[in-house]
């Protein structure tokens, strides 16, 4: 079964999954644009600088010290690790700086190349991002930092002694443009898809639950107010299904009760109207009968109060068996000792094995004893009980040898109320015990049936289950 906490909780993590994607391309684009506008920015910064120097540095015919010595100036006028090579590629010069980075660090051999017209070319380090200009033991600003008077392009901060900066914020390497302002724009679409993933994710998942628990809802209404065969859809495998399920059940054996408590009570009073009116007429008759007749009918009245007081046990019974679908309790019972006591009430016969089931043994005796009293009653005078196992089960068979039971009635002669035709004049009852022991038997997990019985009458077989 799939939780439902567990599909609200793959619905989340997928919106915040859609979001972290959707925040990803958003930020990759962002990034690529700023990136694409700094490259802009450093290739105008570099042309710039070669149309400075272009026009600063010592003709291409000077001396190659004279052109060293204006690099190196320039170098610490800029604050730029610097190189200058002529137009054959050999080395003319280069600032202390650019020789300390361009061997090792993590600055190395990022040099940025400017053609000048002359055919020399002028090599420039990218400097270090964010290098602050706090002063050096020998005074000398870091790199990358901003030249040392007041209102030049990267002025730090005020200046001390030797010209040494501090106090200041890291000036901006010239290479970069300043970072642009933060715009609260980007976060509040950010935040706008956020939202739309969540309500857009949830929204079908929430809306289907409270649709399903609804139509549950109104299927209820409708059972309350008395629709009995009203049922709610099962759809799915999590817990409303499961409720839907367990609903349906419910409903069913409400259901089943209602009507077999409507027919059991609609029947018992057909029933009870017959002995109440030979009650009510042998009443009326007392008066005037002779003492003869007065003790015929007392035994009348006796039988009839008899027969009210065993219909009236029965229905109870009965309806106590449909109520509950299983039995409280589960003794050992032995089957033969009880079977031989009921048989001995009804002048029959018992033998067989010393068998015994888990059961209400006061349950199994009224069923022994229904079966037994049923073979007297339509059966004749020979009346036999056996109990024998049959592999995994305990068979207690009821035999007789009277007309028997036609096929067409083998089943239906453990419904309620029901009689062979023209029985009930001949020998009365009222057609609850069979019904009886066909309850009593189920809800002992087991079975009867009715068979012919070779050479004549009814064969009645109470199968349970067996014990060791």
């Amino acid at each position: 079964m799939r939780s439902l906490y567990i599909r609200i909780y793959l619905t989340v993590v997928a919106a915040l999954a859609l979001f972290a994607l959707v925040s990803v391309w958003l930020l990759q684009n962002h990034l690529e644009q700023e990136r694409a506008r700094a490259q802009s920015t450093l290739q105008e910064r570099v042309a710039a600088w070669g149309e400075l120097l272009q026009r600063s540095l010592p003709r291409a015919d000077a001396p190659a010290e004279v052109q060293a010595e204006a690099l190196r100036e320039w170098s610490e006028r800029l604050r730029l690790p610097m190189a200058l090579d002529d137009a054959h590629g050999r080395r003319l010069g280069a600032s202390e700086s650019f020789v300390r980075r361009q061997g090792t660090g993590p600055g190395a051999g990022r040099a940025y190349p400017i053609r000048l017209n002359d055919g020399r070319t002028l090599w420039v380090l990218r400097p270090q991002l964010m290098r602050g200009a706090l002063p050096r033991p020998d005074g000398e600003q870091g790199e990358g930092g901003g030249p040392a008077g007041p209102g030049g392009p990267l002025d730090a901060g005020p200046v001390g002694e030797g010209g040494q900066r501090f106090g200041g914020l890291p000036p901006r390497s010239p290479w970069l443009p300043p970072g642009p302002a933060f715009d609260g724009l980007g976060l509040a679409a950010l935040l706008v898809v956020l939202f739309a993933a969540v309500t857009g994710g949830a929204y079908p998942v929430v809306r289907r639950l409270t649709r399903r628990l609804e139509a549950l809802k109104r299927g209820v209404e409708a059972f309350g107010a008395g629709d009995l065969q009203q049922r709610v859809a099962e759809d799915g495998r999590d817990e409303v299904a499961a409720l839907g399920a367990s609903f349906n059940q419910a409903a069913a054996r409400i259901e089943a009760l209602l009507r077999s408590h409507q027919s059991l009570l609609a029947n018992a009073s057909h029933e009870l109207r017959s002995p109440l009116a030979r009650l009510k007429m042998a009443v009326s008759m007392a008066d005037d009968a002779s003492p003869e007749q007065r003790e015929a009918l007392r035994r009348e009245i006796d039988t009839n109060i008899a027969e009210l007081d065993a219909l009236v046990e029965e229905v109870l019974l009965a309806s106590r068996l449909d109520a509950a679908m299983t039995i409280d309790r589960r003794d050992p019972v032995d089957l033969l000792p009880v079977a031989a006591e009921e048989a001995a009430r009804v002048q029959a016969s018992a033998h067989g094995e010393d068998l015994r089931v888990a059961g209400d043994e006061r349950l199994l005796r009224r069923a022994i004893r229904n079966l037994l009293e049923n073979a007297r009653r339509y059966g004749g005078a020979e009346v036999e009980a056996q109990v024998l196992a049959v592999g995994d089960r305990v068979e207690v068979r009821v035999a007789d040898r009277g007309p028997g039971v036609p096929e067409a009635y083998r089943e239906r002669i453990f419904e309620p109320f029901f009689r062979l035709p023209g029985h009930a004049e001949r020998e009365g009852g009222v057609g609850l015990g069979l019904a009886l022991v066909r309850q009593i038997a189920e809800r002992h997990g087991g079975s009867v049936r009715c068979t012919p019985r070779e050479g004549g009458g009814s064969c009645f077989t109470l199968s349970l289950p067996r014990t060791a």
